[in-house]
């Protein structure tokens, strides 16, 4: 399955101790390749649990899917969306990203998940730029006489057709929405577990032992603790 897009997946702990610790994750991915990248960057569940994603990368493909995502996604999220628009025809993909570009449903990566889910709620033409470009397309089947053809204001009747519809000028086409957009995805318990690819790596016991013993370490000695303030007596 070739890859859609990266995300720079980041050690959240290392991170606020000042240390950059990441690397790219390819999606669709595997639970291999999110173990052995987690491994990388240090998060094991022992010594650091915590991830963020510092950037995206879509290659040029997509870019109005770059503001839906955030720097906390769920990877198990991340690598279902990646599946879905894997699947999609190249027309399909296309519509998505015109979709996209309409702005409705894109609030978080559910909603997008959801879009994704729906493109059958949707009437896509591609190449339809502008209101001139909608009304000469919506004007081929009628019966206008050759010699009018010349005086018709095709940009005024594409613009009341797009105005009417509630359509959308995306950069590959016109989009419009034509059915309600169904709550198919609700949560990470609707991911088929095929699609779902967050799991720590698996240590072995002197990988486990240096880590526990690591986090024993940073523990400052009880001497160096702080010592709470006992009340004096009143005299």
């Amino acid at each position: 399955m070739a890859g859609l897009f990266e995300a720079h997946v980041t050690n959240l702990g290392k991170y606020n101790e000042g240390v950059l610790a990441g690397e790219p994750l390819t999606f669709p991915a595997s639970p291999q390749a999110v173990q052995a990248l987690l491994k990388e960057i240090g998060v094991d569940g022992i010594r650091y649990e915590e991830i963020f994603i510092a950037c995206y990368d879509f290659g040029g493909k997509l870019p109005e899917l770059q503001r839906c995502l955030g720097e906390y996604e769920s990877l198990d999220e991340l690598n279902h969306l990646a599946c879905l628009l894997s699947e999609l025809s190249p027309d399909d993909l296309e519509k998505f990203e015109a979709a996209l570009d309409m702005g409705t449903h894109t609030s978080d990566l559910a909603d997008v998940i959801n879009l994704a889910e729906n493109l059958d709620s949707f009437e896509f033409y591609p190449d339809i730029e502008s209101e001139e470009d909608l009304g000469r397309y919506f004007t081929e089947d009628l019966a206008i006489p050759a010699e009018l053809k010349d005086y018709f204001d095709y940009e005024a009747y594409g613009r009341d057709l797009s105005t009417n519809e509630g359509g959308h000028f995306a950069p590959g086409g016109y989009i419009v929405q034509t059915d309600g957009v169904k709550e198919i995805y609700h949560g990470i318990e609707d991911i088929p577990k095929e699609h779902k690819v967050f799991a720590l790596p698996q240590l072995s016991i002197r990988e486990q032992m240096a880590a526990y013993k690591e986090v024993i370490d940073r523990i400052p000695p009880a001497a160096d603790r702080a010592r709470p303030e006992t009340a004096r007596e009143g005299r």
